[in-house]
């Protein structure tokens, strides 16, 4: 069964919660710790999350990863 994966991204707000859990609600995994990192030209601090999720297609390049 291949494997996909996916790095979500956010400023630093609820609005990264919801990313990351509407993923997990769709079967994603998390994939190691989250990271944190200051963006200087807009002021902000960003999250990263990877997932990855098994599934039944095979991979290609053209996939809609956020809709498997």
């Amino acid at each position: 069964m291949p494997v996909i994966y996916r790095l979500l991204t956010e400023d630093d707000t609820s609005a990264f919660c919801h990313k990351v859990s509407a993923a997990l609600s769709k079967g994603w995994e998390l994939h190691g710790a989250p990271a944190y990192a200051f963006d200087a030209a807009r002021g902000v601090m960003r999250c990263a999350q990877a997932v990855t999720k098994r599934i039944d297609a095979e991979y290609h390049p053209e996939m809609k990863l956020g809709q498997q």
